[in-house]
């Protein structure tokens, strides 16, 4: 009866002690047990662990934490001492206090962090990084490059046909493609005055139109003007071979031979001089003549197409004409020998024809004008104009 009666109290304190160490930070402190009882312990229940590990916190061969690190982190219970060791899990891991989730004791240091406001970002406003961004960096970021100096690459020399096609054949195809490309041949003829001319006590007509031929850089020119009265002769008249070398897109040298024709001395010069169009869309035009007899002439014209409407164009024009001495043979007066300034009004009905309508005024002077008294003719005045303006 006694052994029973002790069995039983042992059964009902092992039960007690069972219920308190599942209840959240309660341990129970272990009984200290003599050393007899240790040797009189079964030694089936002392090799038989599992039941220890079943139970949650609890550990029959060493005391368990009563608040394990991930209970602590959860706020579900405090330690009563930092839990050791270096393999112990975070409880605030870098990604969860980058997001705000919680607050690590100490900052982490990340020196190999991906930065979290990159240059490109930063450049579209995107966020705005740590530190202030470097100013080039911005302004030579995509094509925003200075100009450079480098010298071009080599044009191919090998092509995919050359391995297909005859040499011959390639070289033919090679020189189309380059006149296909900028080497291609022009022409045109132009008359920018064919015109009646209405004065008092005599009319006539009158024309200056040019024509020529060739590529972007270098062009053959043949010009002509002159002027004469209906019923009468040419009285004077001009023809002029030039060869035309661009300067650059907008200017051209010319330099020839110019041939005087009509009722006047029938001289023949050397000519240089350059054409081109001047800022705001001026055409200009100007020349030196050496005649054979040793006689300077200069010539400087300019004009200007004010477009009112995309088909009626008004044209305002001017010319200068001087010489270095006196012609007499040629009826020109050293100086400023003749002046004439004009306006004409064109409507382009095509492009290429366009007839105008317009005054011109010209003068004389210096023994110029006193060859024309002499003569009997005008030293100058005004004239009502009548023309068409073509091209082709």
């Amino acid at each position: 009866m006694s052994a029973l009666a002790i069995t039983l109290s042992a059964l009902l304190a092992s039960g007690q002690m069972h219920d308190m160490a599942n209840m959240p930070g309660m341990q129970m402190p272990a009984r200290p047990k003599p050393a007899a009882a240790a040797h009189k312990r079964s030694p089936r229940r002392a090799a038989s662990p599992s039941h220890a590990q079943s139970m949650p916190g609890m550990d029959m061969t060493a005391p368990a934490a009563a608040c394990s690190p991930e209970h602590a982190a959860m706020g579900h219970c405090k330690p009563a001492t930092p839990t050791p060791g270096p393999e112990a899990a975070d409880p605030c891991p870098p990604e969860h206090a980058a997001m705000g989730h919680c607050k690590p004791a100490t900052p982490t240091p990340a020196p190999e962090a991906a930065d979290p406001c990159p240059p490109e970002h930063a450049a579209m406003g995107h966020c705005k990084p740590a530190t202030k961004a470097d100013p080039d960096a911005a302004i030579l970021a995509g094509t925003d490059q200075p100009p450079g100096d480098a010298p071009p690459p080599a044009a191919p020399t090998t092509r995919a046909a050359a391995r297909f096609y005859d040499p011959a054949a390639m070289a033919q195809a090679d020189r189309s493609m380059r006149d296909m490309h900028g080497g291609m041949r022009f022409s045109q003829v132009i008359f920018n005055l064919a015109e009646a001319q209405v004065q008092s006590g005599r009319d006539g007509y009158r024309w200056d139109g040019e024509g020529w031929f060739g590529g972007d850089i270098h062009r053959l020119v043949v010009k002509s003007e002159g002027e004469g009265g209906f019923g009468d002769r040419v009285d004077t008249a001009e023809v002029q071979a030039l060869y035309a070398r661009a300067l650059d897109p907008y200017w051209n040298l010319q330099a020839g031979v110019r041939q005087d024709l009509g009722a006047g001395a029938r001289r023949t010069y050397a000519v240089i001089g350059v054409e081109g169009l001047a800022p705001y869309w001026f055409d200009v035009e100007g020349a030196l003549f050496l005649s054979d007899k040793g006689d300077m002439l200069a010539r400087a014209e300019a004009w200007y197409d004010q477009r009112i409407t995309q088909r009626a164009i008004l044209q305002p024009r001017v010319e200068l004409n001087l010489a270095a001495q006196d012609m007499p043979d040629s009826r020109i007066g050293a100086g400023l020998s003749s002046a004439e300034f004009g306006i004409r009004l064109r409507y382009e009905l095509r492009r290429e024809f366009a007839p105008y309508v317009g005054v011109s005024w010209e003068r004389r002077y210096g023994a110029t004008a006193r060859y024309a008294r002499s003569d009997g003719e005008r030293t100058g005045g005004i004239a009502l104009a009548l023309g068409v303006r073509g091209w082709f």
